[in-house]
């Protein structure tokens, strides 16, 4: 039995323990006794979606989210409630709100594209209908038609909008 345990001590102490269950139990434990041991993460927790919504004017449009910090605490925001904020026109090629709260940045140095959604200093979410380079967290690309019908959406140059982000 030593040896073995010397063998699993790299599998961490998750795998060790489950192994010593089987050894004593005569079996591994079952799916409840996992749970209950917390040795498998909760369904909810674990699944991060593809996907949000982006919705203005009642016309709603799919965006593809990055999987990092930022948009892990966005859906955590948003499996409470959807988020509506007012977003501006800026230089031209983008819409600008601000969330009422902040996310976890990782900025990296980035030339963005129309429909990318933006953090900028970690709590301003921008909307991109032209381009720009700076220092800002990806967190995803609405999904247009055209670019022509991406700037219609986003009423590009018409003044403030109603945004709403949700599951």
């Amino acid at each position: 039995m030593k040896t073995v345990l010397h063998i699993l001590a790299g599998l961490g102490a998750g795998m060790l323990l489950l192994v010593l269950l089987s050894c004593t139990k005569g079996g591994l434990p079952s799916a409840a006794e996992q749970q209950e041991m917390n040795l498998e993460p909760k369904q909810e927790e674990s699944r991060m979606p593809g996907k949000i919504q982006i919705t203005i004017s009642g016309t709603t449009l799919p965006v593809i989210i990055e999987n990092n910090a930022a948009t892990r605490a966005l859906v955590a925001a948003l499996r409470e409630s959807p988020l509506t904020f007012t977003a501006s026109d800026y230089g031209g090629f983008e819409k600008v709100g601000s969330l009422g709260r902040s996310l976890p940045t990782s900025n990296a140095q980035l030339t963005t594209e129309p429909g990318d959604v933006i953090l900028y200093n970690g709590s301003s979410v921008v909307l991109f209908y032209g381009s720009n380079s700076w220092s800002y967290t990806r967190l995803g690309k609405i999904q247009y038609p055209t670019l022509d019908e991406l700037k219609s959406f986003l009423k590009a140059g018409g003044g403030d909008i109603s945004v709403t982000l949700s599951l």
